[in-house]
This record gives structure tokens, C-alpha cells and sequence, in this order.
């Protein structure tokens, strides 16, 4: 364990860090000097400032990570971990749970649009619960107003103001700067956050609009009322079990796709000329899945359409070859003109009647989409089922398995997830629930179809993820390790 001395003379600062790494460790061994020191032997002034300057600590670092973490996203240091965001990475990474993750990268975008109390918290001057009470009340403002109210509220802060008062001071701008023919109903700061606790347990946080908290309110009145003398439930139990039988009600009546994720359907058009010069059907198939993005054929519904049209030409030329060995006009007036219209006619029917079918005959027919032989557009031919690559019950049987997205340090729920094989189908590999894992749409379609990383399922269930370079390689088992660390 490195060991940074901090050791000075007394009534001198601590040594200053030369780099960053400096920095941390000493931040570090200061509060692990707190943290292991007999408490109870300090005074109560001594205790006092360990309090005040704890605080202060608290929004200095606050101001320090915000800084480092936009340093962070805006150079994409998350991708070189394989990570679409650095809200994922802070998860995985540095061991925090999605609501302090969420924490974190919220401080960083408030302090983007708040200098002043940035600068504040980098200074020690306001604490981080006040500093983040001070940017909502002044985000409640007309963006021009904004960095004034903020200077304001510092200044008062300072010189002495309570939470209090400055709360009252935001009510006397907001009275006089808001705009008297602009209703602000919340819109823009509407949010809603389900975390998944203990055992499957969930906590739900969120800033409803007034059009969703009133939407929420009639399902509770509706649902949460006691159902008799016998009901004991508290409100509080009524409402939870109201909003579980709303979501239940949602389920069942079947307004909820229930495809694990799939997104695609792909429809693949494919000349008749194309199809006949294939092959065979493994090549017809790998030409019709060409058009689709990279990763969309591993879980897709496919809907084959094969297309054709009349040629005028070639129809002329058929006709007459049949009637009398040799080219004529339909247009003529002679016999020979006549007949070869007649042919021309039976050639179209008898190649509608073959080729597509009553249906779609009728369909052109009744739409008048081809009111004349030259003027025919491309019409179906053929229209086939639509077919499943990844049958249910194997789909099914991979969500249960898997449970979420299966890269290490992601924990995507089923619903935004889709399942992957692991050898593609275009290099032969199986449908088969040992050839396929699921994986979110990032990790799926960006990480591995994108970016090239590849995974690996092994035998005991664990999963192993390793960069296109190589260099880099994650477990989903254990802490995380850098294999080039």
C-alpha cells in the first residue's frame, strides 16, 4: 500500500500534493486517521471542528469529482472499458449503487450551469446540501437570471442568511422575475427512478408533472381503496398494492410487447430474378440479411417479400414466339397484330394466376394500381410468414437464465435486452441456449457489433469479456480486474 507522508511543523499547512494521484491518497489518509482515532478522547471544541471541517471536506470533494467526472465523459474514458456511459462505469468501477451513481453524475451537469457555487464548494464556503438547494431555487428563474440569483444567495449565505430566509429570498425573486403569462408546470424537471433493493424489493423516487400526479392519484383512489371491515392495510400498503394492480391489469390486457427486447423486424424485398440466380437457400438467405445493421439478424422477426414486374418487351416478343416463330407488333392491324394481343393477354394471366396468386391479383386489380400492361409497377409476388430466429421458448428460457444484460458490471433488466449468439449464425453457429446470452442494446449492438469486443459464456455460467485489442479483459465474477493492470 503506497503511503503518502503528510507529516509538517506545527502551525504549517499540510504539504501540497504534486499530482493527482498524491491528492487522493492524502485526502485518503487524513480521513482514515479520522476514522481510526479514539473519538472520545478529543474535546468537544475539537470534536466540533472535526464536524465543521468534515462538512467543508464534503463540498470541496464534491466540487473535485464533479470536475474529474466531466473531464472523464467528455474524453470517453468510460469507452476504453467497454461502456456506453460513465453512469454505468461509476457502477461498475468505484462500487456504487445506480442512485449515488445518478448522484454523481447530477452534480456534475448542476455545477456545469452554476459556476459561482462551484466555485463555492471548491472553496469550502457552502456545504453540498445547501448548494444544491441554492441551484434549484435559482433553476426555477428565467435563465438570464440565473448566475445573479446565484452571487445573491452566496453573498447572503455568507453573511449570515439561514436556509430559511434564503428560502424566502427565492420566493420574492421567483415573484418578481417570473413571467405572468407562462405557466411553469414542472415539465422540465419531471423524473422518475426505480431501484432494485434486497431480494428483488424496489424503491421508486421520483418529481412528477401535475398531469402525471393526477393521472397517479385517481389509479390510487380507484384501486387503493379498503376492500372491507376485515381490510387492516395501512395507506400507505393500500397504495403500494393500488399501483401493483394497476401495473398487473397493464400486463394482462396485453398492451405490452412481450418479445425480451426484440426491437427489429426485418423485411427483406428480393427480386425473383435474384432468387433464381442464388444457388442455393443458405446464399438466398445470407443475400436477404445483408441489408440489416450489424447484430440486428441475432434476434429479429424476418418477413421475406419477393418482388417482380412485366416487361412489355419481353412479353411482345414471348407472344409472338409462340404464335408464329417470329416478332409482331400488338399494335397492327393485321391478323398476326390481333393474335399477338390475344397471346399477350393469356401470357399475363396465366403468369398472375401462377405467380401470384388470386390475392394478389385481386388486390392490383381492385386498387387499379397497374391500370395498364407498360404502366405496371413492381408487384408481390410472394409474401412469406413471418419467422422467428430465436423460437419463444428458447428466448424465454435465456431471460430466465440470465436475468439481465450479462456484461460485467451492467444490470439491465430483461425488458431493454436482447439475446445474442455468441458464434454468429452467419459463421454457423447454433440457436442454442449455450450459444446465446443476453445482452443490453449497447453492449449488443455497439460493444460487440460495433466495436468489436468479444465474449465468452463459460461452462459454470460466468461470463468473460475481452477489448478488440486484447488488452483488456472483465469477469462477471468477483470484483473487477484490468487483465493488463
Amino acid at each position: 500500500m503506497e503511503v503518502i507522508s503528510t507529516m509538517c511543523l506545527p502551525g504549517q499547512p499540510p504539504a501540497a500534493p504534486a499530482t493527482a494521484a498524491e491528492a487522493v491518497a492524502m485526502a485518503r489518509a487524513g480521513l482514515a486517521w479520522l476514522a481510526a482515532a479514539d473519538a472520545t478522547a478529543l474535546t468537544g471544541a475539537e470534536l466540533g471542528e472535526c464536524l465543521r471541517g468534515l462538512e467543508r471536506a464534503e463540498a470541496v470533494h464534491t466540487a473535485a469529482r464533479a470536475k474529474v467526472l466531466a473531464a472523464f465523459c467528455s474524453g470517453g474514458g468510460f469507452e476504453d472499458d467497454g461502456h456506453g456511459s460513465a453512469k454505468t462505469w461509476l457502477r461498475w468501477q468505484t462500487r456504487i449503487t445506480p442512485g449515488a451513481a445518478a448522484g454523481a453524475m447530477g452534480w456534475m451537469r448542476r455545477l456545469a450551469h452554476h459556476p459561482l457555487v462551484r466555485d463555492a464548494l471548491a472553496a469550502g464556503r457552502v456545504s453540498a446540501s445547501w448548494a444544491r438547494q441554492l441551484c434549484e431555487w435559482s433553476d426555477l428563474l428565467p435563465e438570464r437570471h440565473r448566475a445573479g440569483a446565484d452571487e445573491i444567495f452566496l453573498d447572503a449565505a455568507a453573511a449570515g442568511a439561514d436556509l430559511a430566509d434564503l428560502g424566502a429570498l427565492a420566493d420574492e425573486m421567483r415573484r418578481r422575475l417570473a413571467r405572468p403569462d407562462r405557466d411553469d408546470d414542472g415539465f422540465d424537471d419531471r423524473r422518475l427512478r426505480l431501484e432494485r433493493t434486497f431480494q428483488g424489493a424496489g424503491k421508486l423516487d421520483g418529481d412528477l408533472t401535475p398531469g402525471c400526479a393526477t393521472a397517479l392519484q385517481a389509479v390510487l383512489d380507484a384501486l387503493g381503496k379498503r376492500a372491507g371491515p376485515e381490510d387492516l392495510r395501512t395507506k400507505g400498503q393500500r397504495g403500494h398494492d393500488a399501483l401493483e394492480e394497476a401495473c398487473r391489469r397493464l400486463i394482462a390486457s396485453g398492451c405490452l410487447p412481450d418479445r425480451a427486447g426484440q426491437p427489429t423486424q426485418i423485411v427483406v424485398h428480393a427480386s425473383l430474378d435474384r432468387l433464381r440466380g442464388l444457388p442455393g437457400a443458405d446464399a438466398a438467405e445470407a443475400a436477404w440479411g445483408a441489408a440489416a445493421a450489424p447484430g440486428d439478424e441475432c434476434d429479429a422477426a424476418i418477413v421475406p417479400v419477393v418482388t417482380g414486374h412485366v416487361d412489355p418487351e419481353i412479353l411482345d416478343r414471348l407472344a409472338a414466339a409462340l404464335l408464329y416463330g417470329a416478332p409482331a407488333r400488338p399494335g397492327s392491324g393485321d391478323g398476326r397484330g390481333r393474335a399477338a394481343r390475344a397471346a399477350r393477354q393469356m401470357v399475363i394471366k396465366a403468369a398472375a394466376d401462377l405467380l401470384s396468386g388470386p390475392g394478389g391479383l385481386a388486390s392490383c386489380l381492385r386498387t387499379r394500381l397497374a391500370p395498364g400492361i407498360a404502366a405496371s409497377i413492381s408487384l408481390p409476388l410472394d409474401v412469406g410468414a413471418v419467422t422467428e430466429t430465436i423460437p419463444v421458448h428458447l428466448r424465454r428460457a435465456v431471460a430466465v437464465r440470465d436475468k439481465h444484460c450479462r456484461w460485467p458490471g451492467c444490470d439491465q433488466p430483461i425488458a431493454a435486452c436482447q439475446p445474442h449468439h455468441i458464434i454468429p449464425r452467419a459463421m454457423g453457429g447454433p440457436t442454442s441456449l449455450t450459444n446465446m446470452i443476453l445482452l443490453c442494446t449497447f453492449h449488443h449492438l455497439i460493444a460487440i457489433h460495433r466495436w468489436g469486443w468479444r465474449i465468452v459464456l463459460r461452462p459454470d455460467g460466468t461470463v468473460t469479456v475481452t477489448s478488440p485489442d486484447g488488452y483488456r479483459t472483465y469477469n462477471s465474477h468477483g470484483p473487477p480486474t484490468n487483465a493488463a493492470a
